[in-house]
């Protein structure tokens, strides 16, 4: 029986990059079950590229990435889609199709991917627009709203399907404070209730120190990953000035 201390994804020396050109190289790591795990760094440094990788965007030069035991880049297509199918992603920009209402945005993967009925599908509509606080927007165009509602709306579509792991690139980009903490309790919130694996890629501290149950750092002027554990304790921990500052953004550290 698996335990919440398996890991569902084990990515083991990974080099990213395109064509010549190396991004990171030699990154390892392992995330739990329904673990908020981080990924982390300044600007440039490569978690966006780490993230294709991840959810089958682009492959690696090198390395594995292993859910739950199988290999995804060492798998045919079909796997490879029965893998991604588990899988929520939310977007930087909410991805949202314009022309569609949020209603009809979260129907979507429902209609591909379910054989639910349309009663059905409006019900499951109804239901993930309320956990991420938009019950009653359905018939609302996604220029109506606010961008920290699109955020939502676009939570509401990647939870369509009830995934096993969750995926967020920059979730708090574009937000002010306020909607940033509201979207950060909602990401733990929807762990809490859906039982999803979550993995964030943000450079943003509050979102970084108030859900990461464990975390990476990539750094890019040694394109690898220098640092690895829950992020309050690298900020206690670390003797290395390049995570210091990074989690202090230049502040006096007593570890400097």
């Amino acid at each position: 029986m698996d335990s919440v201390l398996d890991p569902v994804i084990e990515v083991s020396n990974l080099d990213l990059g395109y064509a010549d050109y190396i991004v990171m190289r030699n990154i390892s790591f392992s995330v739990r079950k329904n673990d908020i795990f981080v990924v982390m760094g300044a600007s440039g440094c490569g978690k966006s590229t780490l993230l294709k990788a991840l959810i089958g965007l682009n492959q690696p030069l090198k390395g594995e990435v292993l859910y739950n035991g199988k290999n995804f880049w060492d798998t045919d297509e079909a796997e490879q889609q029965n893998i991604t199918r588990r899988f929520g992603v939310l977007y930087q920009g909410g991805a949202l199709w314009s022309s569609l209402t949020l209603g009809e945005n979260v129907a979507l993967p429902l209609q591909i991917y379910s054989n639910l009925s349309s009663i059905q599908i409006r019900e499951v509509v109804a239901l993930k627009l309320s956990l991420v606080g938009l019950a009653g927007y359905e018939d609302f165009y996604p220029s109506e709203i606010s961008g920290g509602m699109r955020k939502r709306a676009g939570l509401a579509r990647a939870i369509a399907l009830d995934p096993d792991i969750i995926f967020f690139d920059e979730p708090s980009a574009g937000l002010d404070p306020v909607n940033a903490r509201m979207l950060d309790d909602l990401i733990i919130q929807l762990r809490d209730v859906l039982g999803a694996t979550i993995i964030v890629v943000t450079h943003e501290l509050a979102s970084i120190f108030s859900i990461a149950d464990n975390s990476i750092f990539l750094d890019a002027e040694s394109k690898t990953m220098i640092a690895a554990g829950n992020p309050n304790d690298l900020l206690a921990d670390s003797r290395d000035p390049r995570v210091i500052r990074f989690l202090t953004r230049g502040a006096k550290h007593p570890n400097l």
